[in-house]
């Protein structure tokens, strides 16, 4: 970590357990045909990056994904969709608010208003509330109109931040958005199943 000054962590699957198998059964269950190919982490259908960017409203998404379904509610819907959310290991907010000793500490998240509002609702206004204070700023992709991979989320960040890409260190699930990183000289490390981000820090601030 020698000259690194900023940390940039994912959401989910670095920070917050998900499970997108779990999505993709409900959605089976539910009737939509070819879930594997519908919606997975590596291959989605443009319907996902668009509520991601914040391009069509909750009720235009939920309304297009009910279409695919045999007669599901749009709660029915909903609830598929928030099926990929589990839990927020404590470990990982104690490991995080440590680092914030020695670095500045973002978050940047390819997400949307569903799971957002999911997450705030499973883990309470109080719990979210010290979740959002980790974070010297949190950049969340349907809010700003731009996703990773693409390069002008991460030139947003250094940009606003007046950050050195070489000075900053990014950490997610994603060889794809690693790779985006890659391309603008951002140190990163793909964080693999199973690998626990305090692991990334030997020299981490007690």
């Amino acid at each position: 970590m020698k000259n690194i000054k900023a940390i940039i962590f994912d959401l989910g699957g670095v920070i917050l357990n998900i499970n997108y198998q779990n999505t993709i059964d409900e959605f089976s269950k539910l009737g939509v045909k070819n879930t594997s190919s519908f919606y997975s982490k590596k291959i989605q259908h443009n319907l996902f990056n668009q509520i991601e960017t914040g391009d069509i409203t909750v009720k235009k998404f939920l309304t297009e994904l009910q279409i695919s379904t045999t007669n599901a509610s749009i709660n029915q819907v909903s609830e598929a969709w928030n099926a990929m959310l589990l839990d927020l290991p404590k470990n990982r907010l104690t490991f995080i608010q440590s680092l914030k000793k020695k670095y500045s500490i973002y978050l940047l998240s390819n997400t949307n208003t569903i799971h957002i509002d999911a997450f705030k609702k499973k883990i309470g206004k109080a719990k979210w509330k010290k979740f959002c204070n980790l974070f010297d700023k949190m950049y969340l992709s349907y809010e700003l109109g731009l996703r990773k991979p693409n390069a002008a989320i991460f030139e947003y960040i250094l940009r606003e931040q007046n950050l050195n890409p070489q000075e900053v260190f990014f950490i997610d699930d994603s060889p794809e958005h690693i790779e985006g990183a890659n391309k603008l000289e951002i140190k990163t490390h793909h964080l693999k199943n199973g690998e626990e981000i305090a692991t990334l820090f030997p020299d981490k601030a007690q």
